[in-house]
């Protein structure tokens, strides 16, 4: 009598039902609905940065009340002023422009309109800031973590480095002539321009 098959379909039967395999599931089950409720956020703009605002706020009296972590801090302020840099940046670098076929952005008032595309785009900026003050809210609750640091020194060196890095970043947008937000920019509006056409085409006297 050949009991393999047997063996083979209980050994499988037993792995599908293992606890690393429920797990498993579990996991990729949770993983797609916070993917979903993600996407379901992306057209809620001012929601979605008044929410990180109060994680900010949560994280700000958080890191008052327990007087340390002024490392993990420096450390999260470090990493905002990057993401910021990125969100302010164009994707395509003009410094590099010419050695791309990319279309440059537009310079002058008779250029057509083009969108500024970003480096790191408003949704991504939203999830990456936030998830950063999340991840050092807990951080803050392990003592391993809170270096001793003189906090005025680290607070004025990262302002120093703030003001260094936005001055090289307004220079840059300055000689480039680009400015990384669309409105007050001239749009193509397509009802003024079929509103136009079909003027055009009618007959006259």
């Amino acid at each position: 009598m050949d009991t393999t098959g047997t063996v083979g379909g209980t050994s499988d039967g037993l792995s599908s039902n293992s606890p690393a395999a429920a797990a498993s599931r579990w996991t990729h089950a949770a993983s797609r609905r916070f993917q979903h409720l993600l996407d379901k956020s992306t057209p809620f703009v001012l929601h979605r940065w008044l929410a990180f605002a109060a994680v900010a706020i949560v994280y700000a009296v958080r890191v008052y009340f327990v007087e340390g972590f002024y490392i993990v801090s420096y450390a999260l302020g470090i990493h905002v002023l990057n993401l910021l840099i990125a969100f302010l940046s164009p994707q395509v670098d003009p410094e590099f422009h010419d050695l791309s076929d990319d279309p440059s952005l537009p310079t002058r008032g008779s250029d057509e309109f083009r969108p500024f595309i970003r480096r790191l785009p408003e949704f991504k900026f939203w999830y990456s800031m936030t998830k950063a003050f999340c991840i050092a809210f807990v951080v803050t609750f392990f003592r391993i973590f809170d270096v001793p640091a003189f906090w005025p020194i680290l607070l004025i060196y990262w302002v120093l480095l703030f003001t260094l890095t936005m001055r090289k970043q307004i220079m840059h947008m300055v000689k480039h002539r680009y400015v990384p937000f669309s409105f007050g920019k001239r749009r193509y509006d397509v009802r003024a321009a079929a509103s136009t056409e079909s003027a055009s085409l009618l007959p006259r006297d």
